[in-house]
């Protein structure tokens, strides 16, 4: 990941990723919320319950942190990017709601067994295959034991994803991962039990079906995929 490949999209991102994504018949918002709340969900309402400490890694401009406020709202948000440029237009936005820290070489810039909660959403296919597993061992390092970490990324297999990723600016240098090689990578990188949850098979104009998705995720033709793992 490279800090002038964000910065030059930073002003733009949200606009050119409504157009990338319009398709769908849904907005940036939709999606962030939609897997802060599943995060929610697959925590069983830890977040509701108390105060956890939680790492956005590769937050951007920061669109996620309504959504932590909304599904954690006892929480704090440290939003980690490598765009400085992305990283001030998100304090300017949510300045108040959430800490924005720059990522300046591989070394996560927190204490071993920080955080409670590291999210991570559609970012490892922006870096280079070698550094996933150092990249991973880094998040488990600044995991407490028990703590989570969720990663969403771009199915592969689902065609209107790579069309998607084919066609935007900012995913010119984007390596769409399979699920079994990143769940492989969440091994080397010392989780245990990594589960795997194919996520979004139905767009907008096909919303009545949305209610079968938690029927479907054992289904590798959704949209995303979420891999979520705690640390032992």
């Amino acid at each position: 990941m490279e800090e002038a490949e964000f910065d030059k999209f930073a002003e733009e991102y949200r606009s050119m990723h409504a157009e990338n994504i319009r398709l769908s018949g849904e907005n940036p918002e939709y999606f962030a919320e939609y897997k802060i709340a599943d995060v929610s969900s697959l925590l069983g309402g830890e977040g509701r319950d108390g105060a956890l400490e939680i790492l956005d890694f590769g937050a951007g401009i920061g669109g996620s942190v309504p959504y932590f406020r909304k599904y954690f709202p006892a929480s704090r948000v440290s939003c980690l990017d490598v765009s400085r440029k992305s990283l001030d237009i998100g304090a300017a936005r949510f300045g108040h709601q959430a800490d924005f820290v720059p990522f300046v070489g591989g070394r996560i810039p927190f204490d071993d067994r920080h955080f409670d909660l590291v999210y991570v959403a559609c970012v490892l296919h922006h870096v280079s295959p070698a550094e996933h597993v150092p990249m991973l061992r880094e998040m488990h390092r600044v995991l407490a034991v028990g703590g989570t970490l969720c990663v969403f990324e771009h199915n592969p297999y689902n065609p209107l994803t790579v069309r998607a990723v084919n066609s935007c600016p900012f995913d010119d240098n984007a390596v769409l991962i399979k699920a079994g090689q990143l769940t492989a990578k969440f091994k080397s990188a010392g989780f245990e039990q990594p589960v795997i949850s194919y996520r979004l098979f139905f767009p907008r104009f096909l919303k009545f079906m949305r209610s079968m998705e938690p029927w479907m995720t054992g289904i590798p033709l959704g949209a995303q995929y979420c891999i979520h793992a705690r640390k032992a």
